[in-house]
């Protein structure tokens, strides 16, 4: 049975709310870290219009359709927002990365269905750990 890492990097598609225009903020690594794995992912951020020269959307029902994978890069209070979008749009697998968690968003996403990494893993590191994905 693969590791919950393992199911939540087997996505199709990816979003990162909290994606950055900074490269020194962790939302920008962890978009690009995805993009050069050869993932397809979406930013969220509602303040930026592109990040990199990619489309920006200001929340998960601006996207042309749900990401199974999503990576929150918030502030607890927005975690817990987005968590609740993530539920409304049947997204299957969310990461929050360290800082992001919540509890109470960690447990209803749970209630829902969805898998849920919160245990202060990194993304980060898991995806220096992996090996490059063909095609």
């Amino acid at each position: 049975m693969p590791s919950p890492f393992d199911e939540f990097l087997q996505a199709k598609s990816f979003a990162v709310a909290g994606a950055s225009r900074d490269p020194e903020k962790y939302g920008y690594q962890v978009f690009r870290a995805l993009l050069a794995s050869g993932r397809h992912v979406f930013p969220l951020n509602p303040k930026a219009p592109t990040i990199d020269g990619h489309p920006a959307f200001a929340q998960l029902a601006d996207l042309p359709a749900p990401p199974e994978s999503l990576s929150l890069v918030t502030p607890p209070a927005v975690t817990r927002q987005v968590v609740a979008e993530a539920i409304q749009a049947g997204v299957k697998h969310l990461w929050m990365q360290p800082g992001a968690e919540d509890e109470q968003a960690g447990r209803l996403a749970r209630e829902a269905g969805l898998l849920v990494i919160d245990d202060g893993s990194c993304i980060l590191v898991a995806l220096a750990r992996e090996r490059p994905r063909a095609g």
